[in-house]
């Protein structure tokens, strides 16, 4: 498949964000702009006026390299399948999660030594994915098997054994839990109310959601185990027989 071809196959939000991501890191490695105008600072956004950090923190993953290509691959998996996958025809739904998920970042920012956010948001991507599939099993390189909802702690571990800070992963895990908590438990338990839902604004930017959400549809096979798609790098299904 050619990468044009590819890149309009990508769901509207999803594409429209890793194409930030893109523009923003280019732009920095061709010194059109610079990593210090971007970066997330507390006391610029609010004394200075310089709100465009609430963004742009969101959309830089370091120098370009093997890093930012591990970086985009991991995004890109994770953002395609929640927006095709639970978010299916819901892209208001999927943006409005990102946007509750910055807004819990940049509120735990200021108390922590982290300048660029995006990294944090992807691993609340892979908290509500892996909670959302809770009977997929996946498999660490071989070694040891386990469901999807143990895969934000695995990932968390190796990062840690890494010697990487934890406190980033832990942010996005923070912010997923937050958000599938009022999301996909609370209405359980209040009779359906939902606190987190999507309102009118957002929606009106996805005119064929609501299009498409009039249409009948025919309700998927339930097919728990066959759902195991997308895993983290490293992080593969096992083999059919061992599922």
């Amino acid at each position: 498949m050619a990468i044009e071809d590819w890149y309009k196959q990508l769901p509207p939000v999803t594409r429209a964000y890793i194409t930030l991501c893109v523009l923003t890191t280019a732009g920095c490695a061709l010194e059109v702009i610079t990593p210090f105008n971007i970066y997330f600072n507390a006391r610029l956004i609010f004394q200075k006026g310089e709100v465009w950090r609430l963004l742009t923190t969101f959309m830089f993953f370091g120098s370009l390299g093997l890093d930012f290509v591990f970086h985009m691959f991991f995004l890109i998996k994770y953002s395609k399948s929640l927006e095709e996958g639970s978010f299916r025809g819901r892209s208001a739904d999927f943006l409005w999660m990102l946007l509750i998920g910055g807004a819990v970042l940049t509120c735990c920012a200021p108390f922590v030594n982290i300048q660029f956010l995006g990294s944090s948001l992807t691993f609340m991507m892979v908290y509500v994915w892996a909670r959302r599939h809770q009977y997929v099993n996946l498999s660490f390189l071989g070694i040891f098997t386990f469901t999807a909802p143990y895969l934000p702690w695995v990932l968390l571990a190796f990062s840690v054994v890494l010697r990487s800070s934890p406190v980033v992963d832990l942010m996005g895990m923070l912010a997923g839990h937050a958000y599938y908590f009022l999301e996909d438990v609370y209405p359980r338990m209040a009779h359906g109310r939902r606190p987190l839902k999507t309102p009118g604004f957002v929606k009106a930017l996805f005119p064929a959601d609501q299009i498409q959400s009039s249409r009948p549809t025919a309700a998927p096979a339930a097919a728990p185990a066959a759902a195991a798609q997308f895993p983290a790098p490293g992080v593969v299904p096992p083999p059919v027989g061992q599922q």
